[in-house]
């Protein structure tokens, strides 16, 4: 639209704030969760490198920082990404009006990331010093915000001073002055209608007035229509299907037992479901570990909430990922359609666990997240619904380490469970 009312060099010109406009503009979901599990990684070490640097004794177990008396939960709101992102967008600011080479500006960029986040670090290793001198109150309220703020407004000071730093260290000098400014700058603007276009063919104001008159139509036209599309799918109620709670889920399965397990409330805030099940099983008088059953049920994921993947979750819980495959379920010989889960191997120093999950999304089982994105827009659009559900099942090796065991416990257990979940999980 930009290009058909102003032309080329009106885009050229204007691209710098529509780009900085588009980083306005909020990730999806799943993208941010997994930025968010890495990074909530990355400063969690960091935290715990800061606090032994200062002989603070300190154990790390995933994204939990163990002082003993009190522990850390580093949540998905001190990923650092509160960070990044304003920082990025005042970096791109500094570079742009930094009049000077590219590669100048560029180091400016990209160097607002690692600045973010190993302020971030430092930022958790603080808190954590302060816990460990005044208690665990200095994790919360007043003091936490406060902290964040300082922290930001150094990193602000930091991009300030790298740009001192790049303007002394390699000054700017007369002879590459030309080549560094922008295309069709202030050359440009210096001359007349008649030098800019020497040699070129003579363009007439009536050759160019028909066709951007039809360009400007078209793109008023288009912006219009997709602003009441846009309206009017905003306007749409979602629609709610009616579903038993898992309250009423039977914890007798064949011959299988289950015992449920309340989450604490910090994941309740965080992973901001509907509904959820969780609960371990087991056979009577069996020496093998039970296997834990989780269900997570979404009843919309329009505003923000979306389902974890357990890929990003679980190395939050000290847990590294050592395989990942996807593995074919259903009774051998079945007529109907394959289905699929995905299979995670998992391990925490001795202890090795299998796990299995997939996404419940209305008719579909899959087990791919960019498939889950798309089915969600087309679910909305064609059935004004986007609730969905997470199925995740987990178990211990035995002592043998024999995964056929386990497997076959895994695949006779999720047949139990999948014939008991579609009023739990409507389609």
């Amino acid at each position: 639209f930009v290009v058909a009312v102003w032309g080329i060099r009106g885009g050229r010109i204007l691209a710098f704030p529509l780009g900085l406009l588009l980083m306005t503009i909020p990730l999806p979901q799943f993208l941010f969760q997994n930025l968010s599990a890495h990074l909530r990684a990355i400063s969690s070490t960091l935290g715990v490198t800061c606090l032994q640097l200062v002989g603070i004794t300190v154990f790390q177990d995933g994204n939990v920082i163990d002082l003993g008396p009190i522990q850390l939960q580093v949540v998905e709101a001190c990923s650092g990404l509160r960070f990044v992102f304003p920082l990025m967008t005042l970096a791109l600011l500094c570079a742009y009006f930094l009049k000077d080479r590219f590669w100048k500006r560029a180091v400016v960029f990209v160097s607002s990331i690692p600045i973010a986040i190993l302020l971030n670090g430092f930022r958790i290793g603080m808190i954590g010093i302060l816990v460990e001198w005044f208690g665990k109150g200095a994790a919360d309220g007043f003091i936490h915000l406060f902290e964040g703020w300082v922290i930001f407004l150094v990193g602000v000071a930091l991009l300030v001073l790298e740009m001192v730093i790049l303007q002394r260290l390699w000054p700017r000098g007369a002879a590459s002055e030309p080549a560094d400014r922008p295309e069709g700058g202030r050359i440009q603007a210096e001359q007349g209608p008649h030098d800019m276009h020497a040699g070129a063919l003579p363009v007439g104001p009536q050759r160019h007035a028909p066709r951007r008159s039809w360009a400007v139509i078209s793109g008023v036209v288009i912006v219009g229509l997709m602003g009441g599309l846009a309206s009017q799918l905003e306007a749409r109620e979602e629609r709610i299907v009616p579903r038993q709670s898992f309250i009423d889920f039977p914890l007798q399965l064949g011959a299988w037992e289950g015992t449920a397990r309340p989450l604490e409330q910090v994941y309740i805030d965080a992973l901001r479901f509907e509904d959820y099940l969780l609960a371990d099983f087991h056979l009577p008088d069996d020496p093998h570990p039970p296997i834990n059953l989780y269900v997570a049920y979404y009843q919309s994921q329009r505003s923000g909430e979306a389902i974890h993947s357990p890929q990003s979750c679980i190395p939050g819980g000290g847990w590294v990922i050592t395989s990942a495959t996807t593995i074919p379920l259903g009774q051998p010989g079945s007529s109907e359609a394959p289905m699929f889960a995905n299979q995670l191997f998992i391990k925490k120093g001795e202890q090795q666990q299998v796990v299995w999950y997939w996404f419940q999304q209305r008719q579909r089982h899959l087990t791919n997240e960019y498939l889950v994105k798309w089915f969600l827009l087309w679910d909305a659009l064609t059935q004004q619904r986007t609730d969905g559900a997470l199925i995740r099942f987990t178990t211990t090796l035995p002592a043998s380490g024999d995964l056929s065991i386990a497997q076959a416990r895994l695949a006779t257990f999720s047949q139990l469970v999948m014939a008991q979940l579609e009023p739990f999980v409507p389609r």
